[in-house]
């Protein structure tokens, strides 16, 4: 190829891959002949032919952009909505899940599967800075201190961040816990007893599944749009047939579809079940990982009786090697804090004053911007790579945040084998038998896209794509 045609290539495969994306602007013609050693007519020549393609646009005194809709670009198709049984049902998933999990260790194996963020941007040497700092000032320790519900200093930072971005919290209502599980497991224990049945979305995280399982409570799955939510209708539908003590739900971010719940469905949800006078858990964990230009918002939001009880952390945002997260448990607050206190007495103070003394001192925001806009590349990238090299009829979700993408395949796929086979070439997924009680998603898996994009992680795509293929 010529030298306009190289360049043309390039920039048109970092366009497919989402390294540029829709309406962004591309490097002037000046500066592209700077950068990459070419001459203006040969970098003029290689932007006009990538506009003959449709897949960059010049504007008059703006330079050129990637245009908005161009005929190159692979297109994710749109998955439907989830149609579950709307039964309840046992749940047995722990020992699936735990072993899945392990296999992320193995040596060698790209992290896929993971469900944890990659590490590498969250400011941890800074963090453990602090940690150090207060543990050599500090006199002595007792339990004591670290008595429920938590380290005053992080409460106040805690409900600080909630009004900055329009939840007004008060922060005697704060109940800080060893990550947003123990959070979930301690509402739920509040508000549900055994053999009581709880409502989740479906597909829905496993941890949710978990903390059912582990009370010996049954799950009822609801149907679950990929961009509007739970369905509100389905819900309503099975209450009125039903007792439910409960509903769990991710409505920012849910993993593993991704999705936003709308305000106006946030709103309402409130509403149906304050009719009910049923709780509502929120799992918030990924609110801080949004792609748009502002904070969503929480159901927390809207509740007016107390029934919301909302849970999140630091894990997936600032450090996951603290595990500091919190509840805020409205009416269940009292409850909350008396279950915290039996079920693991405290929630060790050095981390929790460390991460206070970095809310307060340094650049959360500035950090958060950082990590917000290459998931959000990545996103992207991760979408375009699987639409091609996998076979055609693949379907993925459009996340709105976080870092995980739902990927459905032919339903002659089984989602273990292809766990399985991927395994033995030192590629990690997550089946999508995790995510449901019933074993609703055989034909899905779940891939984390949170790690920078390398030649590695292309590779085990093209593998991945090739094993679908065979499978199909």
């Amino acid at each position: 190829m010529n030298l306009y045609e190289t360049l043309a290539a390039d920039i048109e495969g970092q366009v497919t891959r989402g390294v540029l994306l829709e309406g962004e602007k591309l490097p002037s013609v000046r500066q592209a002949s700077q950068h990459r050693s070419l001459s203006i007519s040969t970098v003029l020549r290689a932007y006009s032919l990538l506009e003959s393609k449709g897949i960059i646009e010049s504007r008059p005194q703006s330079g050129y952009f990637v245009r908005a809709r161009q005929a190159g670009m692979l297109r994710p198709a749109a998955l439907a909505a989830s149609q579950p049984l709307v039964l309840s049902s046992e749940v047995d998933v722990s020992r699936l899940v735990l072993s899945t999990l392990r296999t992320i260790r193995k040596e060698g194996a790209v992290p896929l599967g993971s469900p944890y963020p990659d590490p590498a941007p969250f400011p941890w040497p800074r963090i453990n800075q602090y940690a150090n700092a207060i543990a050599r000032r500090a006199q002595h320790w007792s339990v004591m201190d670290d008595l429920p519900p938590g380290n005053p200093q992080l409460m106040r930072q805690i409900a600080r961040r909630h009004l900055e971005n329009g939840l007004a919290v008060d922060p005697s209502e704060i109940v800080v816990t060893v990550g947003a599980t123990e959070a979930i497991n301690l509402c739920l224990q509040a508000v549900a007893r055994p053999g009581d049945t709880v409502a989740v979305e479906s597909p829905t995280f496993y941890a949710m599944l978990h903390a059912i399982e582990r009370m010996g409570m049954r799950a009822l799955e609801i149907p679950t749009d990929p961009r509007q939510g739970i369905s509100i209708e389905a819900l309503r539908a099975a209450l009125a047939q039903q007792r439910v003590a409960a509903v769990m739900v991710m409505p920012n971010f849910q993993n593993p579809l991704g999705f936003q719940m709308p305000d106006a469905r946030k709103r309402e949800l409130v509403e149906l079940l304050a009719a009910h006078d049923i709780p509502a858990i929120e799992n918030d964990v990924y609110n801080e990982l949004y792609y748009g230009d502002s904070h969503p918002t929480a159901l927390k939001s809207y509740d007016r009786k107390g029934l919301v009880l909302h849970c999140s952390s630091f894990s997936k945002s600032l450090t996951a090697n603290y595990r500091i997260g919190w509840a805020l448990p409205g009416r269940y607050t009292a409850q909350v804090e008396k279950l915290k206190f039996l079920n693991t007495l405290t929630t060790p103070t050095l981390p929790q004053m460390a991460i206070a003394d970095y809310l307060q001192r340094d650049g959360y925001d500035r950090h958060l911007r950082k990590v917000r806009k290459g998931y959000e590349q990545r996103a992207r990238m991760m979408a375009a790579a699987v639409l091609r090299f996998f076979p055609e009829g693949t379907r993925v979700s459009e996340p709105q945040g976080g870092y995980v993408l739902w990927v459905e395949l032919s339903p002659a796929v089984d989602a273990m084998k292809l766990y399985a086979l991927a395994l033995e070439r030192k590629i990690t997924v997550g089946p999508g038998h995790m995510f449901s009680a019933r074993g609703s998603y055989p034909n899905y898996i779940r891939l984390n896209y949170s790690y920078p994009w390398s030649k590695e992680i292309e590779d085990a795509l093209r593998m991945l794509g090739k094993l679908v293929a065979q499978l199909a």
